[in-house]
């Protein structure tokens, strides 16, 4: 998700994201400890969409 589609979103909205976001990463990482994958772009790409959510937030909260 890029930082300027992130930039819209409601506060209400980026809450509910980044649990959805959070969710499906610990689902990624099971996933990944039972069988792994030799490409895991997917789960450092959905960290960085949490961590650009949660800056994104504590902007607007300031």
């Amino acid at each position: 998700m890029k930082t300027a589609e992130i930039k819209e979103l409601s506060v209400a909205d980026l809450v509910e994201r980044i649990e959805a976001e959070k969710a499906n990463l610990a689902k990624m990482k099971v996933t990944h400890s039972v069988s792994p994958v030799e490409n895991s772009t997917n789960i450092r790409k959905t960290r960085r969409d949490i961590a650009r959510m949660l800056t994104v937030l504590r902007q607007k909260n300031n």
